[in-house]
């Protein structure tokens, strides 16, 4: 059974969604609240979140920011709110899917199960745990081994690596390293993020122009593999 958390303040949509989505073997817990939502995460498993973007006491943006920084899960933004920037902020903050309302139930469904089967792709293709990475991240010592030697970066180029080996094999914008790294202002420009990066592929010993590791997507960020 796939199971979903729904931070969404209309507990009347909310139940219609649920009702709609369990039809197909999908289980959604609502949280009301922000803060129930980052309870619920801590504490339980979940498949993907739907997130509406206006609710009390936190704004759906930094709600979103907050859960992209703790959690490699699929979100897909559920809001009534049309504005091109709040979707651009949305993505950028990591949403992975941004559906304005009103929608129908049958695209909401058709929308978890694509994102969802390429997450399971995504993972799929990773290597098996057991085997050994060039690029090693320690969230409890903050620390990135790279070919077994621990990696001598400062707190923005661990931050910013870091976000990379979790995102492994995804392309991350340069505003998404802007938001999830916080030792970075959030008024730095791409230039300064592409600097930060210069010095990790340093560090690495990559060639810029042939890099092994943090691949330069051109127009959007990068993506790294190993």
């Amino acid at each position: 059974m796939v199971k979903i958390l729904m931070i969404e303040d209309d507990l009347e949509l909310a139940e219609i969604l649920s009702e709609y989505l369990e039809q197909f073997d999908i289980q959604t817990i609502t949280a009301e609240e922000p803060y129930i939502g980052f309870s619920y995460l801590d504490t339980q498993e979940f498949d993907l979140v739907i997130l509406d973007l206006t609710l009390p006491g936190l704004d759906g943006l930094d709600v979103c920011k907050e859960i992209r920084k703790k959690h490699s899960i699929p979100i897909i933004i559920s809001s009534a709110r049309h504005d091109l920037t709040d979707k651009v902020t949305a993505l950028e903050n990591g949403a992975d899917d941004y559906l304005p309302k009103p929608y129908n139930p049958l695209e909401l469904r058709a929308r978890i199960m694509s994102l969802l089967r390429r997450y399971n792709q995504d993972f799929s293709s990773e290597p098996k745990q057991n085997e050994k990475k060039d690029l090693e991240l320690d969230e409890e010592k903050m620390s990135i081994l790279y070919l077994g030697d621990e990696l001598n970066l400062t707190v923005a180029e661990y931050e910013i690596l870091a976000y990379l080996i979790k995102k492994s094999g995804g392309v991350v914008s340069r505003g998404e390293l802007i938001y999830n790294a916080d030792a970075i202002n959030e008024d730095t420009t791409n230039k300064s993020i592409d600097v930060i990066i210069g010095r990790i592929r340093h560090k690495l010993d990559e060639n810029p122009k042939e890099p092994k590791y943090i691949h330069s997507i051109r127009g959007i960020g990068y993506k790294l593999t190993q």
